[in-house]
C-alpha cells in the first residue's frame, strides 16, 4: 500500500519531465532532422562542419574548459581552508559564497559589464592611480571572467561538501605514517574529494559550454561561441531546423562529456570507499 501511495508521488515530476524536458527534446530532435519541405535530412547535423560554425565550436569549448580549471584552482584550496578553519554550511562566510547564487544571473553579468567596459569602475581606478588603461571588455577574456564569477560557486559548493565529509582520523593516521602535507594531499585527500571535484566540473563545464548571455553582453556580440549561434538560428533568422540540428550536435558534446566525468566519479567513489 506504501509503495503504490510513493508511485502517485512521483506523477507531478513525471508530468513535469514529460512536459518541459520530453516533448521540447523530441521537438528539438524533429526540426534538426527535417529540412523545409519535411524531408528527413542531416544537413542541419552537418552544418556543424562549416568554417564559422566549427570555430564557435571550438572556441565554446576551450573557454568553458578554461573557465572550469580556473574555478577549480580557484576553488579547491579555498575549499581546504574552509575545511581547516572549521567553517559550518551554516556559517556567515559559507553564505557569502552562496550569496550570489541568489541574484539575478543577467544583474550579475551586467555588473561585470559596468565593470570592465572602457570608463568602468576598473579602468577608473586605474587612471585614479596613473596606471594605464585595461581594454579587456568585448574580448575571450571578458567571457572568462563572466564565467568564473557566475560559476565558481557551483564548483565551490561540491568540494567543500566533499571536505567536511573527509574525517581528521584519516589524515592524522597519513601523517603518523610519516607523509608530509604535500603528500596526505596528493595520495589521501584529493583522491577522497573526486567526487566533489568531479561534481563540479560537471557543474561549470556544461553551463559554460552552452552559455550565450555572458558571451553576448560581455563579448559586446562580436565574438560568436555556439550557444550565440543556435540563439541566432531561433530568435534571429528563425531557421529552426539549423537551430535544431545545432542543438543536437551540442548535446551530444554535453553528453560525451558528462559520461567521461561520471566514469572518473564512479572510479573515485571506488578509491574512496577503500579508506
Amino acid at each position: 500500500m506504501r509503495d503504490k501511495s510513493s508511485r502517485w508521488l512521483s506523477g507531478p515530476y513525471l508530468i513535469w519531465m514529460i512536459g518541459f524536458i520530453l516533448i521540447p527534446l523530441l521537438v528539438i530532435v524533429y526540426y534538426g532532422l527535417i529540412d523545409e519541405n519535411g524531408s528527413f535530412t542531416l544537413a542541419n547535423v552537418a552544418a556543424v562542419l562549416r568554417k564559422e560554425h566549427l570555430k564557435a565550436l571550438w572556441l565554446s569549448i576551450w573557454l568553458a574548459a578554461l573557465s572550469t580549471v580556473i574555478c577549480l584552482v580557484i576553488a579547491y584550496p579555498l575549499g581546504l581552508i574552509l575545511r581547516s578553519l572549521k567553517i559550518g554550511k551554516g556559517s556567515f562566510i559559507a553564505f557569502i559564497f552562496i550569496l550570489p547564487m541568489w541574484m539575478n544571473f543577467l544583474l550579475r553579468t551586467l555588473a561585470w559589464q559596468t565593470l570592465l567596459e572602457r570608463r568602468g569602475v576598473i579602468n577608473a581606478m586605474l587612471h585614479a592611480m596613473h596606471l594605464p588603461e585595461q581594454h579587456i571588455i568585448n574580448t575571450p577574456a571578458a567571457i572568462v571572467f563572466g564565467m568564473v564569477y557566475n560559476y565558481l560557486p557551483f564548483m565551490i559548493l561540491p568540494i567543500y561538501n566533499t571536505l567536511t565529509k573527509i574525517k581528521d582520523n584519516t589524515i592524522h593516521a597519513a601523517e603518523d605514517l610519516g607523509a608530509t602535507y604535500l603528500q596526505t594531499l596528493w595520495h589521501v585527500v584529493i583522491p577522497m574529494s573526486l567526487p566533489g571535484i568531479v561534481s563540479g566540473i560537471t557543474m561549470v563545464f556544461v553551463p559554460a559550454l552552452t552559455t550565450f548571455v555572458v558571451s553576448d553582453l560581455l563579448g559586446g556580440g562580436k565574438i560568436l561561441l555556439i550557444g550565440n549561434v543556435i540563439e541566432q538560428e531561433f530568435m534571429r533568422t528563425a531557421d529552426w531546423n539549423l537551430g535544431s540540428g545545432l542543438s543536437l550536435v551540442l548535446m551530444c558534446f554535453v553528453i560525451i562529456s558528462m559520461i567521461i566525468l561520471n566514469h572518473f566519479d564512479d572510479a573515485a567513489n571506488n578509491e574512496r570507499s577503500m579508506f
